[in-house]
């Protein structure tokens, strides 16, 4: 059997340890503009997602996207996908180093032996849906106006979006690997509806911290599963197509600072100010 085009890329804004299996791709997203203190172009080490066609310019706004636009324009592998520099897609390792137990390329090709997609288990949210989640933590008119726009350019996928946003879980951190055909059904799919947003919403309105002006990579995260409830109920993909992998953090995880911001959001509506 031949073997398989995996590329995976790294999001990634500042030095940090990589995983030294080729199937990865390291790239420093919002490269355009960086400077170095002597004003010298800011170079990590990494691929650059300001070359060839990119949005590098707008990472202040989408956030890991700019690396997905990179990889969907530039990169000519038969399978991509993106994990960020602190969070990956585990493997069977059960090693105590995190970075071992990082899924590797063959683990990889296994898994497209039967599946053509691969994403991370569900988060869960319990009492919240996606939609009141985003709601207390964001701005619900972020979502309104993604209907409002889907509605106008794929209505098809209404009902999907409709679903989603009543669902208690889903797919996040904009972490995916597909086959090439869905990656780039997904990334048209996903770039007109975000560039029309930017039109109506603008990139960063008055009233919004540097944070919240984060907004279409957290759009995203929730519209991703509208696109794959419709490529599942339209008949495109099957479930038996998705293989949902674990994920593991670089890092350890303020739990108990992310529950009590969670809580406020619920119940005093305080929007969310940091990441965690």
């Amino acid at each position: 059997m031949s073997k398989k085009d995996i590329k995976i890329v790294i999001a990634a804004h500042k030095p940090y340890r990589m995983p030294e299996d080729t199937m990865y791709v390291p790239l420093h997203v919002g490269a355009e503009g960086k400077k170095n203190p002597d004003g010298t172009p800011l170079d990590l080490g990494y691929q650059k997602d300001n070359e060839g066609d990119n949005i590098s310019a707008k990472n202040p706004y989408y956030c890991e996207l700019t690396g997905i636009y990179y990889a969907w324009k530039n990169i000519p592998a038969e399978y991509l996908g993106l994990v960020h520099y602190r969070r990956y897609f585990k493997g069977k390792n059960k090693s105590k180093d995190p970075f071992a137990c990082i899924v590797t390329e063959p683990e990889m090709e296994k898994i497209f032996e039967t599946h053509r997609i691969v994403v991370p288990k569900k988060r869960k949210y319990y009492i919240e849906t996606l939609y009141s989640h985003y709601a207390h933590t964001h701005y619900a008119e972020h979502l309104d106006c993604v209907r409002e726009i889907i509605g106008e350019q794929c209505p098809d996928y209404l009902n999907s979006y409709d679903k989603v946003i009543k669902q208690t879980f889903g797919y996040m951190f904009n972490m995916m690997v597909m086959e090439r055909a869905l990656f780039d059904s997904y990334c048209a799919w996903l770039f007109a509806i975000l560039f029309e947003l930017e039109k109506r919403v603008g990139e960063k309105q008055p009233e919004m911290s540097a944070f919240q002006s984060r907004f279409y990579g957290r759009v995203s995260e929730i519209i991703f599963n509208v696109w794959l409830d419709y490529q599942i109920q339209s008949g495109q993909i099957s479930q038996k197509d998705v293989k949902e992998l674990p994920f593991i953090y670089m890092e350890k995880i303020n739990w108990f600072r992310k529950g009590i911001s969670f809580l406020k959001a619920k119940v005093f509506h305080k929007k969310y100010d940091s990441s965690f």
